[in-house]
């Protein structure tokens, strides 16, 4: 057993970060022995919805150094002292040390009913017993048709991401309640859903939705948050189907003996009623980029109709030895494959890309950033006697390559 620790390549994300008046316990382990913590993310309705870029005023809200530095000058204003921003003699320690003054808690930790304990990985786990929900005092405000309850890990590494809550989805998730006459009644596909979240809010108003990623054990976590989150999708007549689908692979697994494998039914229905795909936060990788966009081609060629794709992703600024500067690589690759989207032409269906503004309401507590950017994209297929023949169901088109969308404009 070994000690949780951050390593090179462990990401944590900013929801699971700044998340305010939050009080994470580890509920279990998975199936590969990573911890897995829950939240309750509330819906905000009517009076408590935010609008665009706003931030709640509240004392929970604040960003912990701005609460402390209000706090701060609370203090000094009781003590008569000016507040501003006059020059002031630093504190040293004995050492000669900057000594810090540390914010006070909002609990004590002499108050807290347990010790303090350091969680462990165990390397190995049993799969989580199937049994009902234990029942707490909680159970109303857990069960409440304003909480979205999502179980989740921290802090993982770049390919276990999937299994953390992203800024991405939440944009997302806004802008479905914002337009949820648009989505009510339809068959929706989500790619890349990762814990489930914005395939639960579009559930509250879609009639199917598909929800698909990869690996089993993502996937189990996710239908447990499907399973979790049933009071808010099954009073709604919403139906949430945890399916597995590839990005790399060319067919759909039909195999009867795996759980997350799709049924002919279900593929049918996928490709004769989809009206809308969505993936939120799903491009920061050149790679995954690649499968989606193939992915995407792949379905659009062999659906009969007009579908809508929606894509969220956030606008990250990394630091690169290759360009000694901060550069957007994995941002700039993705607008890159839109507008190598935007310009295919074969003769099976065109593609419109547009992006749309941020300005719908608010209808979860992040912090909604600039960075964060949301995508349409609208596949039209084309007349009959214009389209080529047809390759056969199960994703079996060949997609462009990744050279011919890294061709230069």
């Amino acid at each position: 057993m070994d000690q949780i620790t951050f390593h090179h390549d462990t990401v944590l994300s900013d929801v699971h970060m700044l998340l305010p008046n939050a009080h994470r316990l580890m509920t279990r382990l998975n199936h590969v022995g990573q911890p897995v913590f829950i939240c309750n993310f509330k819906v905000l309705w009517d009076d408590e919805r935010l609008d665009p870029g706003k931030r709640l005023e509240e004392e929970e809200c604040d960003h912990p150094r701005e609460a402390w530095e209000k706090d701060t000058n609370a203090t000094k204003e009781k003590a008569g002292e000016e507040v501003g921003e006059e020059n002031v003699e630093p504190c040293l320690d004995e050492d000669g040390d900057l000594d810090i003054t540390h914010g006070p808690r909002k609990y004590p930790v002499e108050s807290r009913d347990r010790d303090l304990v350091c969680p462990i990985i165990l390397q190995q786990s049993s799969p989580p017993p199937e049994q009902e929900e234990e029942t707490t005092d909680d159970d109303a405000y857990k069960c409440s048709k304003d909480i979205i309850r999502i179980e989740h890990t921290m802090a993982t590494p770049l390919e276990d991401v999937g299994k953390q809550v992203w800024r991405g989805a939440f944009l997302l998730a806004d802008f479905i309640l914002s337009k949820a006459l648009m989505f009510k009644g339809q068959t929706v596909l989500e790619l890349g859903a990762g814990m489930g979240l914005t395939s639960v809010v579009m559930a509250t108003t879609a009639k199917t939705v598909y929800c698909t990623d990869v690996g089993e054990d993502l996937l189990s976590m996710c239908k447990r948050n499907v399973t979790l989150n049933s009071h808010m999708t099954e009073p709604a007549g919403g139906e949430v189907k945890v399916r597995q689908l590839d990005w790399h692979q060319h067919s759909l697994c039909t195999d009867a003996d795996e759980e997350f494998s799709w049924t002919e039914e279900e593929v049918a229905d996928m490709y004769d009623h989809t009206s809308f795909i969505v993936a939120a936060d799903v491009c920061y990788d050149d790679d995954l980029t690649d499968g989606l966009f193939r992915t995407l081609y792949r379905l659009c060629s062999n659906f009969t109709h007009t579908c809508t794709i929606f894509i969220s992703i956030e606008k990250r600024m990394n630091f690169t030895l290759q360009h000694m500067d901060v550069s957007c690589d994995a941002y700039n690759y993705f607008r890159h494959c839109l507008s190598q989207l935007h310009e295919l032409m074969d003769g099976r269906c065109c593609f419109k890309v547009e992006q749309l503004p941020s300005n719908f309401a608010q209808f979860f507590l992040y912090e909604r950033i600039e960075q964060l950017e949301l995508w349409k994209v609208t596949a039209t297929p084309l007349p009959f006697d214009h389209a080529q023949p047809d390759s056969g169901p199960f994703l079996a088109r060949p997609g462009f390559t990744r050279e011919q969308l890294k061709s230069t404009d």
